[in-house]
C-alpha cells in the first residue's frame, strides 16, 4: 500500500481509513532470517492532516513461527500492537514543531510506503525470550552440561536466599566487627 504525501495531505475534511489483510512474507523473512513462518497481517488504520502535518494510526495483527531461545524448536507468537507515526516530506528540515516523544518519519520521494513501515514495526515487536508452552511452565526442562547449567530466575532467587546463612565455619567471624566499633 502506497500512497503520495500529497494524496494524504488532501484529505484534511475526512481521514482517509484503510482495512486490508497483507502478505508480508518474503519481506520479512529476507530481513529477518530467524523467522520461520508469517500469517497474513491483517491491518487496520487511518491517516489524518492535523497541524503536525499527516499523522497515521495503524493496528497490526499477525502471528510469526519463530524458534525458541531455549531449544530452537519452532513456536507461534501471535502479534497484536498498533503504532503511530508522523510523516513528512523529504524537504521538510524543521522539525522541531514535535515532540520528542513522537515518531517521525522522513518519506523519501515524498512517498509513503505503509508495507515498509508495517514490516518495520513488526521486527520491532519480536520479544527477546521466545519459549514454547511447555518451556513456559515448566523449569525443569533447562539444559545442562557437565559443569554448567542453566537457572531459572526463581532457581536463582532461591539459591541466593539459601546462601544468605553463613557458613559455619566462619560464623565466629561475623561477629568480629560489632566488637571492634564497640571498642571505639
Amino acid at each position: 500500500m502506497k500512497w503520495s504525501l500529497n494524496e494524504l495531505r488532501q484529505t484534511v475534511d475526512e481521514p482517509l481509513t484503510f482495512s486490508e489483510t497483507l502478505d508480508l512474507k518474503d519481506e520479512l523473512m529476507a530481513r529477518n532470517s530467524d523467522i520461520i513462518e508469517v500469517s497474513p497481517v491483517e491491518v487496520k488504520g487511518i491517516f489524518s492532516v492535523d497541524e503536525l502535518g499527516v499523522c497515521g494510526y495503524v493496528k497490526v495483527k499477525t502471528k510469526l513461527v519463530l524458534p525458541s531461545s531455549r531449544s530452537l524448536e519452532a513456536t507461534e507468537v501471535p502479534l497484536i500492537f498498533d503504532f503511530t507515526e508522523h510523516y513528512v516530506s523529504q524537504h521538510e528540515h524543521d522539525l522541531s514543531r514535535f515532540e520528542d516523544t513522537d515518531v517521525v518519519m522522513i518519506l523519501p520521494n515524498d512517498i509513503l510506503d505503509l508495507d515498509n513501515a508495517i514490516c518495520d514495526n513488526i521486527l520491532l515487536q519480536i520479544p527477546m525470550q521466545v519459549l514454547t508452552a511447555t518451556e513456559q511452565s515448566s523449569d525443569e526442562s533447562m539444559p545442562s552440561g557437565n559443569d554448567w547449567s542453566v537457572v531459572s530466575e526463581s532457581q536463582l532467587k532461591k539459591s541466593r536466599k539459601d546462601e544468605d546463612g553463613v557458613d559455619p565455619r566462619l560464623s565466629k567471624l561475623k561477629d568480629f566487627f560489632k566488637n571492634s566499633e564497640e571498642n571505639s
